[in-house]
C-alpha cells in the first residue's frame, strides 16, 4: 500500500458565484521511501495539493489518503494525531520560534506530545542534520541554510512517515540548496520516509525519484 494516495481529486474555491477550480482530477501515489518531485509555475496549484496531502484542506472532489487512512473521513482529533504523528512539514520561509535556540525549536514539538527522553531526541536530529555545534542559537544567529537544516530536524524529530517540503530551497543560494537536497534524499533513504517536495529547482529534480508536472491545476 503507498503511503501516500491521491485519487481523482480535486478542490474548488467558492460556492457562488463564479467558482474558482485550483486542482482537477489529481491522482498520484507516493511509497515509503520514495522522494518525488512536485513541479509548476507559481499559480499552478503546487500548494493546494501540498495543503491536501498534509491534511491540512480536503477535496471537493475524489480523496486523500495516508498510511490508509482517508483524511475526509476523519475526526478532528484524530487528524491532529495524524498530523503530529506521521506528518513532517518542512517551509520556505523556515517558521523556526526566534525566541528559542536550535535545540529548543527541535525539542518543542517533542514536549509537546509529551515524548519520553524529548531531548535526547531533538539532540539526535541535529546531529543527524549536523547542526549540534549550534543547538544553543537562536535562529537570527543562524544563515538561511543553517536554519534549514534546524528546520528538517524539526520535522524529523517524532519519526513522521511523510514529509511535506514547501519550496524549502527557495531562499538559499544554490550550493547551500544542494546540502538541503542532500538531506531530504537522506530522508527517504535512510528513514524510509515518503518525501514530496514542491521544487522550482531543477536540482530538485534531479535529486528526486520522479516528478509530477502540475499546469492549470492539472497533471500534464
Amino acid at each position: 500500500m503507498a503511503l501516500l494516495e491521491v485519487r481523482n481529486a480535486g478542490k474548488v474555491y467558492g460556492s457562488q458565484g463564479a467558482p474558482v477550480t485550483a486542482l482537477a482530477d489529481i491522482s498520484f501515489s507516493v511509497d515509503a521511501g520514495e522522494f518525488v518531485a512536485l513541479v509548476g509555475r507559481s499559480g499552478c496549484g503546487k500548494s493546494t495539493l501540498l495543503n491536501l496531502c498534509g491534511a491540512m484542506d480536503f477535496p471537493t472532489s475524489g480523496e486523500v489518503s495516508i498510511d490508509g487512512q482517508v483524511t475526509s473521513r476523519l475526526s478532528d482529533s484524530v487528524l491532529t494525531c495524524l498530523r503530529r504523528e506521521k506528518i513532517g512539514f518542512v517551509f520556505q520561509s523556515f517558521q523556526l520560534l526566534h525566541t528559542l535556540t536550535a535545540l529548543a525549536n527541535v525539542e518543542l514539538p517533542l514536549l509537546l506530545a509529551g515524548t519520553a527522553n524529548a531531548r535526547r531526541i531533538a539532540e539526535e536530529r541535529l546531529r543527524w542534520v549536523e547542526m549540534e555545534t549550534h543547538a544553543d542559537r537562536f535562529p537570527h544567529q543562524l544563515s538561511g541554510g543553517e536554519q534549514q537544516r534546524v528546520a528538517i530536524a524539526r520535522a524529523l524529530s517524532q519519526n513522521p512517515r511523510l514529509l511535506l517540503a514547501d519550496e524549502p530551497t527557495g531562499n538559499l543560494d544554490t550550493a547551500t540548496a544542494e546540502i538541503i537536497l542532500r538531506l531530504l534524499r537522506r530522508t527517504a533513504n535512510e528513514f524510509g520516509i515518503a518525501v514530496l517536495l514542491a521544487t522550482h529547482s531543477r536540482e530538485g529534480l534531479v535529486a528526486a525519484d520522479r516528478v509530477i508536472s502540475l499546469r492549470d491545476g492539472r497533471m500534464i
